[in-house]
């Protein structure tokens, strides 16, 4: 060959060939039939074998979904193939619409791994690759859905380390931070999201009842319960419903917690990346990486402050949009306050957590008295039209209104008072501090560093208190974190001591003879 010849290109010979996923990802498919082919024996078992047409038409329409979607197995299975090459990772799929997705390997910021239920039947995981971005449209994630458990741990650890290779070294600290401790299973109940869901549970089927023109109320053991409903006093069936529920909740959200957080385990491993493992059901593995930690969140919902829990997120860029951030950003289950705080540590290579911090700014007084105007606005909205109600059709409702606003006031009057002794702000090291919330106290430490601008906001209200809000605008987590309800001078003069020369360019210096005029 001249010198002058162009290079002949490489060849598929010369690179990594292309790899399918597993076989086992058509029975996967084939299974999803089992639900209404159980249905439909059932139901032939109960009329005695009698195949009349109605029985014919189901099971010829049964058997005509099922060779749909075995062949949409068998297609994917058939048409999808995936390769690691030097430098990037490749996946083609499709028959008439085909797609060739590629991600280079030094972009690779994620690789996790879910596994449902039917996955885990026939040893199967998904495994997903992420580049960080802040969405994860086609582009920028690519999923091997049905590969080998082995197989997928494999090419998880292949891919980290091919990205790792020119990037963070092995630490002394790698290695577990901290394991399933069965004793937290005692804060489980003190979520809300238990009962939350044993209402969703019976307005579901409810609506399933009424999908099918079934009367609910008709129904016999329902009309059995309203009888004896009848029988007692309306108090006491209210207190018996409440009591019901909250137990069922507490059973609800005892088995999600067993569920979502079985095998908890959270680790700092080489390459400088987190891997929370958890999972009863559906096994997942989220991988985070350290550099792209900006801080964290800890959360006390009401009950699980009383109880002395907290549970521990990170905030950290990369995670996906909001969805995805809510689902892959949790560190922790809920654990004691004091366990939370030192993983809280940990994963910010810390001494002591910045969340710890006791002695934030107080805000001003008016900051409160907002809370109570708030307070008692509400309770305004609520007892109001209960009473004119009354004056217009029975005296019975106006006592109702005068009885909820005796229990209300002091309720909503305590929750102000709660909300405000909860602001505060303040500097550790280089980490801002931020405190808010009533029903769920949040504190929140964000790297100085990660703060990439200043978000000011003062509605009418605030203006004549002489109050902003001032957000602290970040690629990671939220994206914008609130220090509430601070009085100007003081939200100003946060801002620059947190990230010097950030905002000064944008203020407006008031002369002083214009000051005085204004406070004349």
């Amino acid at each position: 060959m001249s010198a002058g010849a162009p290079a002949r290109p490489r060849t598929d010979a010369a690179t990594p060939g292309w790899e399918r996923l597993n076989a086992r990802l058509i029975l996967v498919h084939a299974s999803l039939l089992c639900a209404p082919l159980a249905s439909w024996a059932g139901t032939l078992v109960a009329t005695g074998g009698n195949l009349n047409l109605q029985a014919l038409i189901t099971l010829g329409s049964l058997l005509i979904t099922f060779l749909v979607v075995t062949g949409i197995g068998m297609m994917r299975y058939l048409t999808t193939r995936y390769r690691i090459t030097e430098d990037r990772v490749e996946l083609r799929s499709g028959l008439l619409f085909r797609s060739h997705r590629a991600i280079r390997l030094d972009r690779i910021r994620s690789v996790d791994l879910t596994a449902n239920p039917v996955h885990r039947v026939f040893g199967l995981t998904s495994l997903r690759i992420g580049t960080g971005e802040q969405t994860y449209s086609a582009g920028r994630k690519l999923t091997l859905d049905g590969v080998s458990k082995a197989q997928a741990a494999e090419l998880r650890q292949r891919l980290l380390s091919r990205r790792d290779a020119v990037q963070v070294a092995a630490s002394e600290d790698d290695g577990p931070i901290a394991d399933l401790d069965w004793s937290w299973i005692r804060y489980a109940p003190l979520t809300i999201w238990g009962v939350g869901g044993v209402l969703a549970a019976v307005g579901t089927a409810y609506r399933t009842l009424h999908e099918m023109k079934i009367d609910p109320l008709q129904l016999g053991f329902v009309k059995s319960i309203e009888a004896h409903y009848g029988s007692v006093p309306l108090w006491f069936g209210i207190l018996v419903t409440l009591l019901i529920v909250v137990v069922l909740g507490a059973i609800f959200s005892t088995a999600t917690f067993t569920e979502g957080w079985y095998g908890y385990r959270l680790e700092r491993e080489d390459g400088g990346t987190f891997r929370v493992l958890r999972g009863l059901l559906v096994t997942r593995s989220v991988t985070i990486e350290e550099r792209r930690l900006r801080g964290v969140e800890l959360g006390e919902t009401m009950f699980l402050r009383w109880a002395g829990g907290a549970r521990l997120n990170a905030v950290a860029s990369g995670l996906g949009d909001r969805d995805e951030n809510r689902k892959r950003r949790m560190l922790t289950p809920p654990v004691p306050r004091a366990e939370a705080l030192r993983v809280a540590a940990d994963v910010l290579s810390e001494s002591e957590s910045p969340t710890s911090l006791t002695d934030l700014r107080p805000h001003p007084r008016i900051a409160l008295r907002r809370r109570i105007n708030r307070a008692l606005t509400v309770t305004a909205l609520i007892t109001i039209p209960l009473a004119a109600l009354g004056l217009w059709l029975s005296t019975t409702l106006l006592y109702a209104a005068v009885a909820t606003a005796v229990v209300l006031v002091p309720v909503t009057v305590a929750l102000a008072y709660d909300a405000y002794r909860t602001l505060g702000h303040g500097m550790r090291g280089q980490y801002m501090v931020t405190r808010s919330g009533t029903f769920a106290h949040r504190t929140v430490a964000l790297q100085r560093e990660g703060i990439i601008g200043w978000n000011i906001s003062r509605s009418f209200f605030q203006r004549r208190s002489g109050l902003l809000t001032l957000g602290a605008t970040t690629s990671a987590g939220e994206h914008c974190y609130k220090v509430r309800d601070v009085s100007v001078a003081e939200g100003l003069s946060f801002a620059e001591e947190a990230v010097p020369n950030l905002l000064a360019p944008f203020l407006e210096r008031v002369p002083t003879h214009r000051r005085d005029r204004r406070h004349r």
